[in-house]
């Protein structure tokens, strides 16, 4: 099944979005996709990603990567770094982000509708298949991301 959040009127701002796709995985597939390891079911999606230029970006890989760049420059540049640090110390949001994946395609995180959709239509015919558990889209309207907590905020 697709989830896709609708880039909410991108055309009346001037506005094009940029999208990325993400897949979660199942347990196994998650810890040999992560370590770059030979896993039988992974073999349909990773021709796939080779296909359209793609790669898999574990969430939590990311989160840790961003946290551990923001504690060697200095956590005052880096306004996500106390969220972020919450969200990978905690047991239960660990155990989501490490089966959740980014696609970057040729080297970017974000990419056009076009190349998204291109990418989607390939991957859902593995939705619900053994490997790939879930696809979400996402785009980079404002209005359809998280809101850092309250408590997260610089001078809260």
């Amino acid at each position: 099944m697709t989830v896709q959040r609708p880039a909410r009127q991108a055309e009346a701002a001037g506005e094009e979005w940029q999208y990325q796709l993400r897949v979660d995985l199942a347990e196994e597939a998650a810890g040999a996709a992560r370590a770059g390891a030979a896993h039988a079911g992974l073999g349909p999606l990773r021709d796939i990603l080779a296909a359209h230029d793609a790669a898999l970006v574990c969430q939590y890989d990311a989160f840790a990567g961003y946290c551990a760049e923001a504690e060697a420059r200095g956590v005052e540049h880096y306004p996500l770094y106390a969220w972020t640090k919450a969200v990978i110390a905690d047991a239960a949001k660990r155990a989501k982000y490490v089966k959740s994946f980014s696609l970057h395609v040729g080297g970017a995180a974000v990419y056009a509708k076009e190349t998204a959709d291109a990418l989607e239509a390939a991957l859902a015919p593995l939705v619900g298949a053994g490997v790939v558990t879930r696809l979400a889209k996402h785009d980079t309207n404002p209005a359809n991301s998280p809101q850092m907590p309250e408590k997260y905020r610089a001078g809260a």
